[in-house]
């Protein structure tokens, strides 16, 4: 049986996307056909100057039984002069998903400032709310050693204020779920307290009241956690080496150590979506367009892990 192809939005038109596309494209031999949601004047563009040479062949018809192949590149065209340029590429990559026509999607780095006009805290939340999710989570996901935070791109002043016991629950059970589903075991979660060394120097202390209680129900439901764990010390080798998963409170808290120990080795997944959603765990960096020096490795794990779905 065929693969599906991989349906890839190219994101932002400032950013360092191009250049690890035809990066990991040269390092990386992906066996599913590849559609692209772009400009293809710009696309073309971008192909000459990285020396990338493939048939191009536009598309249309997301509902029709065309027959793809990975020796060509297929493009579902659109005009990068349109105002709404991203909110179109999106409305197109959701047509094709919910037509069937494939279900791995990648969208490249986006500033997420210009484009979510503060209306969702991320990409993830944008799309969720679109295809009526409500109960999601966003795994950076690395085969040693993944992380998930609660709570995402929230203002740390706000982080105590959306943490519940429920939501630390749902997310445990998203991430079990997609252990179990994809590789056929229930991990071993490590859950860290919301305050530094679990403690409060305030008489309510949110990791009694709220962390230890969330962590006592999942035991109760047969979910493989321990914790609360304090955050400075969970990341140490002697400790993450026994987990598959640090659950953290918020978004530095768990982000901040795992990418100082993976680096670009990792990308961002999506739960809880009808469909496979993953993106390069890194931003459009702006900074680096034209000096040629990023690290496609990330876009790389997006595309071998895909193409084996």
């Amino acid at each position: 049986m065929k693969s599906k192809p991989i349906l890839i939005l190219t994101g932002g038109l400032n950013s360092i996307f191009y250049e690890i596309l035809f990066k990991s494209l040269k390092q990386k031999k992906i066996k599913s056909p590849l559609i692209f949601i772009t400009s293809k004047k710009i696309f073309q563009s971008k192909m000459k100057k990285f020396s990338f040479k493939k048939k191009i062949e536009l598309f249309s018809n997301t509902k029709s039984q065309k027959k793809f192949n990975n020796n060509k590149i297929y493009i579902i065209n659109v005009d990068y002069k349109n105002n709404n340029y991203l909110n179109k590429c999106f409305k197109v990559a959701f047509e094709v998903l919910k037509s069937g026509l494939t279900h791995k999607f990648i969208n490249g780095p986006i500033n997420k400032t210009e484009f979510l006009n503060k209306k969702f805290l991320g990409i993830t939340e944008y799309i969720s709310e679109h295809f009526k999710v409500k109960n999601n989570a966003m795994l950076i996901f690395n085969k040693k050693l993944s992380v998930c935070p609660v709570t995402t791109h929230l203002p740390l002043k706000l982080v105590t204020k959306k943490i519940t016991k429920k939501l630390i629950i749902k997310k445990i059970f998203l991430i079990d779920n997609f252990y179990k589903n994809h590789f056929g075991f229930k991990p071993k979660i490590a859950i860290t307290g919301m305050n530094p060394h679990c403690e409060s120097i305030l008489k309510e202390n949110e990791d009694k009241k709220i962390t230890l209680p969330a962590i006592t129900q999942c035991k109760k439901l047969g979910f493989k956690v321990k914790g609360p764990f304090s955050a400075d010390t969970v990341f140490q080798k002697n400790n993450r080496k026994k987990f598959d998963v640090v659950v953290g409170m918020y978004h530095d808290q768990v982000l901040a150590p795992f990418k100082t120990l993976y680096e670009f080795d990792a990308i961002n997944i999506t739960l809880g979506l009808p469909f496979y959603r993953i993106s390069p765990d890194h931003g459009p960096n702006e900074k680096m367009v034209n000096k040629y020096r990023s690290n496609p490795l990330s876009l790389i794990r997006a595309l071998e892990f895909l193409d084996k779905k």
